[in-house]
């Protein structure tokens, strides 16, 4: 196991936790130490759910080690359906009660509890939190339909096909929004909802799952497995596409439109989302071949790169994933944009390559977040993990029609800025932002911050050769977030030319020989 300062996944029992929060009457039972509590705050403080999230902790201690600690879960798990009553109970471990081997998945099989009682059988040590939570929502799924599964009860046939939206979960990206959007759209287009889950069912809403007509996978990291077995078990068809972007959420309405036999084409002739609108604006010349580097969880890191590419005019310098189960699809995608996926779960890693590929505009986590405010580069997060300002009150979807929007506001917003930055700073040595009759509507700070801006985005001021004073004035002329990239290129050609003192003419010489 990698010590590190920061993960994009937490443990195992974290992936368990986020199905039991995002349910009703489900309670989960976890053997773990007392530090362990720790993962409550990330559903109360980082996501501001009202309520704890429903588990009761053995919390062992370092005496107990030397004791019955197998006694301790018969206890807990008693004492928590006393108090819960839940309709059903999952019962796991933590990394550090896996060493114990305690097995508290058997220990709840022999016990006469009357719910059913989900046992967890997670590697700790191999794996992370999006796996197990994909395993947790696939074995109480399993697990509450088994007796149907032995006998399918043929489906009532009605005029509407209905559909399940499987996927969204607790400390999930923005999947309170994308769940209301989604439905709006499938309501339009003449679609009933069944069941949304695990986010908001019960278990009895999860018993109804064999009673739509198909499934939506809406995020294959937590959802795909279960899909895959109701399709097979129930003959459930599943649809893949996940509708991020314009493109994906026309992909989406047709390939509902197929799975359900729909008559979509009144959907796909109406252009309901204004991000078209301002990517074919004369304002968004600016943003064509923009150099960005994705890296998020599998379905949100494929999704930015066909919406950057297709939809916006970028040019895609980075892509990858910290979704090792997703590894093969990023590679493919990647492929096509003539670049190799970037699979790793450490971040240090991501900061190397995304230094190396020196992009205009980040779109990744929280971590990529830092690691672009390092580099000062525009930063735009698309994908947990988040913090707090990620789990915004206002409706931000990313999915369907207005997600494009707001993936528009979001991702184009920094650069604008970034170029507004950039226009303060070219202009600082006019005469009108000194004489005092023309202040800047940002006030005495203004210009304080237009040269800090300037002096920390030059990097790298010990160099082997000079700048001369013009054009160091030139150069602060370039945009901050190409600034880097544009000096390094500089010094690198003059050192090849032998040039001890950088010129104006050197500058642009060197511009003219590495293409930008």
């Amino acid at each position: 196991m990698q010590l590190t300062l920061w993960t994009y996944e937490g443990p195992t029992h974290v992936g368990a936790m986020r199905i039991a929060t995002s349910m009703q009457d489900v309670h989960y039972v976890l053997h773990a130490p007392q530090g362990d509590t720790y993962a409550d705050l990330l559903f109360t403080m980082i996501e501001r759910r009202n309520k704890r999230p429903p588990v009761t902790y053995t919390t062992f201690q370092a005496r107990d080690l030397g004791g019955d600690t197998a006694g301790l879960v018969i206890k807990s798990l008693q004492e928590a359906y006393d108090r819960f009553q839940p309709k059903a109970m999952l019962v796991g471990e933590s990394c550090t009660a896996e060493l114990i081997q305690d097995q508290p998945g058997s220990l709840a099989e022999g016990m006469d509890i009357p719910v059913p009682v989900v046992p967890l059988e997670l590697p700790s040590y191999s794996k992370k939190e999006n796996w197990a939570a994909s395993e947790t929502f696939y074995y109480l799924v399993r697990n509450l339909l088994a007796a149907q599964a032995k006998a399918p009860v043929e489906k009532n046939q009605s005029a509407q096909p209905k559909a399940n939206i499987l996927g969204p979960t607790a400390l999930g990206f923005r999947c309170r929004d994308d769940i209301e959007e989604i439905k709006k759209l499938l309501i339009s287009l003449g679609v009933e909802i069944n069941v949304v889950a695990p986010e908001g069912a019960s278990v009895a809403d999860l018993q109804r799952i064999p009673e739509a007509d198909f499934n939506i996978c809406l995020y294959p990291e937590i959802a795909q497995t279960t899909c895959k077995w109701l399709e097979r078990t129930f003959k459930q068809p599943m649809v893949k596409t996940v509708p991020i972007g314009i493109g994906a959420t026309l992909d989406f309405i047709r390939e509902v439109g197929e799975v359900a036999n729909l008559d979509v084409s009144d959907a796909l002739d109406s252009e309901q989302s204004r991000m078209p609108w301002y990517s074919r604006s004369i304002d968004s010349t600016y943003l064509t071949g923009k150099r960005v580097f994705i890296f998020a969880d599998a379905t949100h890191a494929l999704a930015a790169a066909r919406i950057a590419k297709e939809e916006l005019g970028f040019d895609v310098v980075g892509l990858g994933t910290y979704s090792r189960e997703f590894a093969r699809d990023v590679r493919e995608a990647a492929e096509q944009y003539g670049i190799k996926a970037l699979i790793t779960d450490d971040y240090l890693e991501v900061e190397r390559c995304v230094a190396e590929a020196e992009p205009e505009l980040v779109l990744g986590t929280q971590m990529e977040r830092h690691i672009a405010k390092r580099l000062g580069v525009p930063c735009a997060v698309i994908s947990s993990p988040v913090h707090v300002q990620d789990f915004p009150a206002s409706y931000s979807p990313q999915m369907g029609f207005e997600g494009a929007n707001v993936i528009f506001d979001t991702w184009v917003h920094p650069l604008m800025m970034g170029l507004e930055e950039h226009l303060l700073t070219m202009f600082r040595d006019d005469f009108e932002f000194h004489d005092g009759t023309a202040p800047s509507h940002l006030g005495s700070a203004a210009e304080l911050r237009t040269d800090d801006s300037a002096e920390a985005t030059t990097v790298n001021t010990e160099s082997v050769v000079s700048w001369a004073i013009d054009a160091e004035k030139e150069l602060k002329k370039i945009p901050f977030f190409v600034r880097g990239k544009a000096k390094k290129n500089t010094e690198t050609y003059a050192q090849q030319q032998g040039i001890q003192q950088i010129s104006v003419e050197t500058l642009y010489d060197a511009k003219a020989h590495f293409g930008r």
